[in-house]
């Protein structure tokens, strides 16, 4: 059987139902993890995991933005799976470009606000919090989805790009914290095809990015690769940075996958 590069790990995933967040729980499993946690917000979502990988997965239902639920499946986790190496931070919302003046009120943009931080930066907080102290017993890691929009502008409106340029604060932080037993990182997505929701606040909570009409061509034209990714494109980066072997020297980083977004445009082809 060949070696995968996480034999015998353990993982907990935010988020893990759909997207970015269910190609790294089932890359891991493809790497030889034990098992993988996954804390989800539907008890339909936790079905269809169980039905899926069986008892690789410990699966929780709850809200990523509540401290309860986050201690619930650390402890899931732990008591299927005896430990808890690695922790990826990757449930999120975005704010569909809803630019400043598209707020329809003060109130409505103080409502988006709390909902997209909560969100995107809160809720990677509350899961680092739980995580803590199993990761220290193991020497482990952790690994938070951040985006383009953590770097640049034009990936969101202002508050889902404010709350990922936060989300870098947050793992220079914690690595600097938890050294030198617990590395954390990052993975910087593009544009990418994934059912990623909107805002509650914005009537968005049914709307996916991957739906979004011209949504996937504008991101091919917008970058050099000239493609948009599929989850499945960004897993390496995850197993990367959780592997011991691969990455024991690397902590403070975000991995970017954007298909080049720092040099948007490509080159006229010569005729």
């Amino acid at each position: 059987m060949t070696k995968g590069w996480l034999d015998n790990d353990v993982a907990l995933v935010t988020g893990a139902n759909s997207g970015i967040g269910l190609a790294v729980l089932r890359r891991f499993l493809d790497e030889g993890a034990t098992g993988v946690g996954a804390l989800v917000r539907s008890g339909d979502s936790a079905d269809a995991l169980r039905l899926a990988f069986g008892d690789r997965v410990a699966v929780t239902v709850g809200d990523v933005r509540s401290p309860v639920a986050n201690e619930e499946a650390v402890a899931a986790t732990l008591k299927a799976f005896g430990k808890l190496d690695t922790l990826v931070g990757n449930a999120g919302v975005w704010d569909h470009f809803a630019s400043l003046r598209k707020f329809e009120s003060g109130q409505q943009l103080a409502d988006t606000f709390r909902e997209v931080f909560d969100v995107n930066v809160m809720a990677y907080l509350l899961a680092a919090y739980a995580a803590e102290p199993a990761l220290r017993e193991t020497r482990g890691s952790m690994i938070f989805t951040l985006s383009n929009a953590a770097f640049y502008a034009g990936g969101g409106g202002p508050t889902y790009v404010a709350s990922k340029h936060a989300c870098v604060g947050v793992i220079r932080q914690l690595a600097y914290e938890l050294a030198p037993d617990i590395r954390v990182n990052g993975v910087a997505p593009g544009g990418t095809v994934t059912p990623l929701k909107g805002p509650e606040s914005l009537g968005k909570q049914g709307a996916k990015l991957s739906e979004i009409p011209g949504f996937s061509g504008a991101v091919a034209d917008a970058v050099p690769l000239g493609f948009i990714a599929l989850p499945e494109d960004h897993t390496g980066h995850y197993v990367l940075l959780a592997s011991r072997t691969n990455s024991p020297a690397t902590t403070a980083a975000v991995l970017q996958s954007d298909g080049g977004w720092e040099v948007r445009g490509r080159p006229r082809r010569k005729t």
